[in-house]
C-alpha cells in the first residue's frame, strides 16, 4: 500500500516526510527545485529529507536519476545512514556506468511544479 498522497490532489497537505513542519506539497517542490527557501530550508535540504524518509520509488519519482547523480555529491555528507549512502554511492555509479540512458528520465515534480 502506498502511504504518500498524490501530490496533484492533496496540495494543502504535507508531504508524509516533513511530519515536523507545516511545508505543503507545493512548498516542498519549491524547496527541492531551489525556487523557494524557508529560513534554513532549501533546496539540500528538501532533497536529504527526502532521500532519508521518503521510498525509494517515490525518492525517484520526485528526484529523478539524474537528480540523484548531480546531486548526490553534495547531498551525499548529509546523510545519516552508513547503509543508504553505499547504496546510493552503488546507485549514482551504476546509472553512470551501465545505464545512462535513466539520465534522460524527466521528475515528475516538474510536470506538477514547474
Amino acid at each position: 500500500m502506498n502511504t504518500t498522497q498524490d501530490p496533484t490532489s492533496t496540495r494543502s497537505q504535507r508531504p508524509p516526510w516533513v511530519w515536523d513542519y507545516n511545508i505543503s506539497w507545493e512548498e516542498f517542490y519549491a524547496l527541492l527545485d531551489g525556487s523557494l527557501t524557508l529560513g534554513r530550508l532549501d533546496r539540500d535540504w528538501a532533497a536529504v529529507r527526502l532521500i532519508e524518509y521518503a521510498s525509494y520509488e517515490e525518492m525517484i519519482r520526485i528526484i529523478g536519476y539524474k537528480g540523484l547523480v548531480e546531486g548526490w555529491p553534495q547531498w551525499r555528507s548529509r546523510i545519516r545512514a552508513h547503509d543508504q549512502k553505499r547504496a546510493l554511492d552503488f546507485l549514482v555509479d551504476w546509472v553512470v556506468t551501465y545505464h545512462p540512458d535513466l539520465l534522460n528520465q524527466g521528475k515528475q515534480y516538474e510536470a506538477i511544479h514547474g
